[in-house]
């Protein structure tokens, strides 16, 4: 069983990681495709800004998260190497 859970520490930071960014990346995208709807929707042109701006507002957030989730990984990394070579009784 120590070893299963071993094995699984680096898959699970790996999976959080990935579906994080990928989260990210299809929000930016959604709201993106927003944009060039609103552009080629004629009169309803003039609220394309408004997505426009949740998207420079997104990209902060996804800055901030990115931030977060290497100090995360980077943290847990740590976590586990010292379990590796510091084993419990």
């Amino acid at each position: 069983i120590e070893i299963i859970s071993f094995l699984s520490r680096p898959v699970s930071l790996s999976v959080r990681l990935f579906a994080n960014i990928l989260a990210g990346h299809i929000t930016l995208a959604v709201f993106g495709g927003f944009v060039v709807m609103l552009l080629g929707a004629g009169v309803w042109a003039a609220l394309a800004p408004v997505p426009l701006l949740a998207i420079v507002a997104l990209y902060a957030l996804e800055l901030l998260v990115a931030c977060l989730q290497a100090f995360v990984f980077s943290v847990l990394t740590c976590v586990y190497l010292n379990d590796a070579i510091h084993p419990g009784h």
